[in-house]
């Protein structure tokens, strides 16, 4: 079906076609996996996505996406997380694919867009730096013009699943002389390129989600550019427009509110007045979140650059997620405290999982604390000190 298409029809006919489509063709064993999944495990999934053309759901048509419109794009996130879809390694489709779109060169989009929806190129993010993560403008790693090539060197920190990316965007320091945020540039690189190394970070659950990069006379093609030179800045502002926006869809909180609920089925309070309150509060801000997340999402569509009000979808996101997570743990009670699957009154519950992955979410894609600093003086125009 065409776009227009899937617009004209009915929210729950849509809801129901996803619906069957996950059914028939999503594996069952990968239904609401308790942590993030590397590349290996989820690619045959992806790349079944992909072949149906429903990798990109918020992609416009002509760039080989499904342009949804908004109601269409929160019921495709909804229905996927009823269904306990795991999430993909997605930076190419969420954040570089929109940001080529915008501000790529058209041999830029011609070149990386089909390798982003056919899957060959998996992407990485590459910005938190060693003393630099919320001051990002502090940034050290930096590029040399040399011939028709940068030749980059430093390192990258916190960039989540650089061990399964073929590719990574980065920001780098192109001009030591310009104030900070004026000598940055935007680039692409090849992760086979000589010169990188990877050294995964082993986290407090016991994965390996994030890694540490090393750049070391890395050789990238000016071509590969984004927005020309000490433009980086701008770029990066536009794209962490799209992460806020990213972090700040209702999904993971949907999903938060699906083993909230399951757990209490389990356990026998689903009928329980004080758990009641508490979880219908929590659904209601989640309906509230999807609405927010609908308004942002449209003013993209509409090509408006996003304003910093969106900080506040990435709080409220984040901070939806550690509630509810925080109420999964409390009510499976002293078993909430042990990993992995408990065994409580004949029903097997895994809390800490949830925990674990909610604790980071107000810190990375900006803190929460920077998010209000920008809220405060970008929107409400309160003093800066």
């Amino acid at each position: 079906m065409t776009a227009t298409d899937w617009n004209a029809l009915s929210t729950e006919d849509f809801r129901a076609r996803l619906r069957r489509f996950l059914e028939q063709d999503y594996p069952e064993a990968l239904r609401y996996p308790k942590r993030r999944q590397r590349w290996a495990e989820i690619r045959d999934w992806t790349r079944v996505l992909a072949a149906q053309g429903w990798l990109a759901p918020a992609w416009p048509v002509q760039h080989g996406g499904m342009g949804l419109a908004p109601d269409k794009l929160i019921a495709y996130f909804e229905e996927f997380e009823r269904h306990g879809v795991a999430r993909a390694p997605d930076q190419g489709v969420v954040m570089v694919g929109p940001l080529l779109i915008q501000h790529g060169s058209d041999a830029q989009r011609a070149s990386y867009l089909p390798r982003i929806l056919s899957c060959e190129h998996i992407w990485c993010q590459g910005y938190s730096e060693p003393n630099s993560g919320s001051d990002l403008a502090s940034l050290r790693t930096e590029a040399v013009a040399d011939g028709d090539d940068f030749v980059v060197n430093g390192q990258k920190i916190w960039t989540t699943l650089a061990q399964d990316a073929t590719h990574i965007f980065l920001l780098v320091r192109t001009d030591k002389t310009a104030k900070k945020q004026e000598g940055i540039s935007f680039l692409l690189a090849d992760m086979k390129s000589p010169g990188i190394t990877i050294r995964p970070i082993r986290n407090i659950a016991g994965g390996e989600d994030f890694c540490e990069v090393f750049f070391d006379n890395v050789r990238v093609p000016r071509s590969a550019i984004v927005g020309g030179l000490n433009q980086g800045w701008t770029i990066a502002k536009a794209l962490l427009g799209f992460e806020r926006i990213f972090l700040g869809s209702p999904k993971q909180s949907q999903y938060a509110l699906g083993r909230v609920r399951a757990a209490a089925a389990k356990l026998g309070i689903a009928d329980d007045p004080v758990f009641v309150d508490r979880c219908t509060r929590l659904e209601l801000d989640v309906a509230d979140l999807g609405t927010l997340y609908a308004r942002f999402v449209e003013q993209v569509k509409r090509g408006e650059a996003l304003g910093p009000d969106v900080s506040m979808l990435k709080i409220f996101a984040t901070e939806t997620y550690s509630k509810l997570a925080d109420l999964l743990v409390e009510i499976a009670g002293a078993s909430g405290a042990v990993p992995g699957d408990i065994e409580i009154d004949g029903a097997r519950i895994d809390a800490l999982t949830t925990f674990y992955n909610a604790r980071p979410a107000p810190i990375y894609g900006g803190s929460n604390e920077i998010q209000r600093n920008i809220l405060a003086t970008s929107v409400l125009r309160l003093p800066s000190s």
